[in-house]
Order: structure tokens, then sequence, then C-alpha cells
């Protein structure tokens, strides 16, 4: 089975993987990139700082022969105070 890298990359820059996981195709590789972006976002939500902002990350995967592919995922954290509506988007 082939074996793929999933590198890091948010605004702070990039973490290189150097273990990678052996997986058996591009479906396989989309789940875990999946569950790696969903890791991340989580991880940044709850650091964020409660003034709010916005973070885009993504998952550059790729197998010895170079990239396969990139996940992207942005967000913006709004906090907002008693009696100030959400403006709409």
């Amino acid at each position: 089975m082939p074996r793929f890298y999933f590198d890091l990359r948010d605004d702070n820059g990039i973490a290189p993987d150097e273990e990678g996981l052996e997986l058996s195709g591009l479906r396989a590789v989309q789940g875990e990139a999946a569950k790696s972006v969903a890791d991340m976002a989580r991880d940044a939500i709850i650091a964020a700082p409660a003034t709010g902002g916005r973070q885009k990350m993504a998952i550059d995967v790729r197998d010895d022969k170079g990239p396969v592919m990139r996940v992207t995922f942005a967000f913006a954290l709004e906090t907002f105070t008693p009696g100030s509506p959400p403006a709409d988007h």
C-alpha cells in the first residue's frame, strides 16, 4: 500500500508529517484528511482569542511522488456583547 503524508498548514506555517500513513487510495486519503482538518479546526477554535478573528488552514497531502490533495478550511469567530445582534453575512 502507498504511504501518504499529511502536512498541516495554517497562519503560523507548515508542520510536515514525517511518518505518514499507509492507505489504500484516494478515498481513504480524503477520509483521513477530513479527520485531520476537523481536529485542526477544533483546536484552533478552542485556542482562538475571545475577541474573535479569522483563520485559514489546510492539509497538504503528498506521497513519494509529490502532491496528491489539499483540503482547505477557513473559519471566523465572532463574539457579541449583550444586546448587539449578529450582523447578517
